[in-house]
């Protein structure tokens, strides 16, 4: 098995995402700022991906060590370079959540239900307790209870599948068709910084992480069998609840235009 011979059995939930219904209800300023509101725990959990990521494949702690192997030490701190300290619209260094949070603010979508989410995170020292006792649809709380089972258990290439094919594989086209939505249904509304964001992680995605991702993968499951059969199984779910996540801003969305008829 490789990273080919998984895209190829992932390819049925892939194009389930890439043509969700969801893409088709953002028409209206109000109903991008719900997509937004849905989607930013998706921007936030994927940076503990990383972090994760790169604690497993580099030495984060002292005294330093050579952990691992170099090309695969260089691939994750490359990613994180740019995913934690980007350029943004202004010039200035800022992760990628920090962007869409700018971008969430520029554009009126209300960031307060996440800055609680994450006060309590830091409360509560716990992230399966803010997750369970928050008041996110039940959608929202498994996308973002798997990621953090996945984190928990560990294994470095379950880890990688989640950030590879999960989300940095997809990013390219998903964000594609999303800002090609935006640029057609609100043409006359400011969205820089969101557009900004959009086109960052397109040429960042498709260019560099996407293959660096692929890489990664590959190193880390070699010739191993049962690493590969974990990778595809990951791959599935993670691309399960990243459906049920657009199942929930979709629901979320059709709500509020009802409400407001």
């Amino acid at each position: 098995m490789n990273t080919a011979t998984i895209n190829s059995s992932i390819q049925p939930q892939k194009e389930l995402l890439l043509n969700h219904s969801l893409y088709g209800k953002v028409k209206t300023i109000d109903d991008l700022k719900h997509f937004l509101e849905g989607h930013v725990y998706a921007v936030w959990d994927f940076m503990s991906l990383l972090k994760a990521l790169q604690s497993k494949l580099t030495c984060t702690t002292t005294p330093w060590l050579p952990v691992g192997n170099p090309d695969m030490r260089y691939l994750i701190n490359e990613i994180v370079l740019a995913e934690e300290t980007d350029i943004n619209i202004d010039g200035k260094r800022q992760s990628h959540y920090e962007m869409y949070i700018d971008a969430m603010k520029a554009c009126g979508a209300d960031i307060t239900s996440i800055e609680a989410f994450l006060e309590d995170v830091v409360t509560t020292q716990n992230i399966f307790v803010s997750i369970r006792t928050s008041s996110l649809h039940e959608n929202i709380k498994a996308f973002l209870d798997f990621t953090f089972r996945v984190i928990e258990q560990g294994k470095p290439h379950e880890i990688a599948a989640a950030f590879t094919f999960g989300r940095e594989d997809l990013i390219p086209s998903m964000f594609t068709e999303i800002l090609r939505n935006f640029q057609k249904n609100f043409p006359e509304t400011n969205l820089d910084k969101l557009i900004y964001y959009f086109e960052r992680h397109i040429e960042l995605d498709a260019d560099e992480h996407g293959p660096m991702a692929m890489q990664m993968i590959s190193e880390l499951c070699a010739d191993d069998s049962q690493k590969w059969k974990e990778v595809e199984e990951i791959s599935m779910l993670a691309l399960e609840k990243r459906i049920g996540l657009w199942n929930a801003i979709e629901e979320n969305i059709m709500q509020h235009d009802m409400a407001s008829i």
